[in-house]
């Protein structure tokens, strides 16, 4: 029993802290940070990679909590998002296919859309990086200095 309870405090360091577009919304009236939007879906292996590793990396997940906001998201998601002043809907595709407005908002590079795409917004909502492919923790952390300035 002592051993479960001393591992508690290590297994919740490295969780990251999700956030909702519409929580982001009303948090960044109160304490503006940079917003970093993980675009993925269920079928892409390279995504659930990414949550596996990448997230689950102690560094990465206290920088995240620390100095941005963090918004896992499904770009297959069927729920309207209202964010930034908009309402954004789910688009079907064909018959059991789709993508959210807002994924193809945030998650177009070059002209497509592709999984997992890393998105960072500014306090302002402007989109600062994308990177469409996936990230170790050791590059992730890397660009996440690089946009927090350290």
């Amino acid at each position: 029993m002592l051993i479960v309870v001393s591992l508690l405090p290590l297994l919740a360091f490295s969780q990251t802290k999700i956030s909702t577009f519409e929580q982001v919304d009303s948090l960044q009236k109160t304490n503006p940070r940079n917003i970093v939007v993980f675009i993925h879906t269920d079928w892409c292996k390279y995504c659930q990679s990414m949550k596996q590793t990448t997230f689950k990396n102690k560094k990465v997940a206290q920088k995240l909590n620390d100095h941005f906001w963090f918004i896992d998201f499904n770009a297959e998601e069927k729920r309207d998002i209202q964010f930034v002043g908009h309402t954004f809907k789910f688009k079907p595709t064909g018959r059991k296919t789709g993508i959210h407005e807002l994924a193809e908002q945030l998650g177009t590079v070059n002209g497509k859309t592709s999984y997992p795409t890393l998105c960072i917004l500014n306090d302002k909502y402007e989109i600062i990086f994308q990177y469409d492919q996936f990230l170790s923790a050791e590059d992730l952390l890397k660009v996440l200095d690089g946009v927090f300035g350290e």
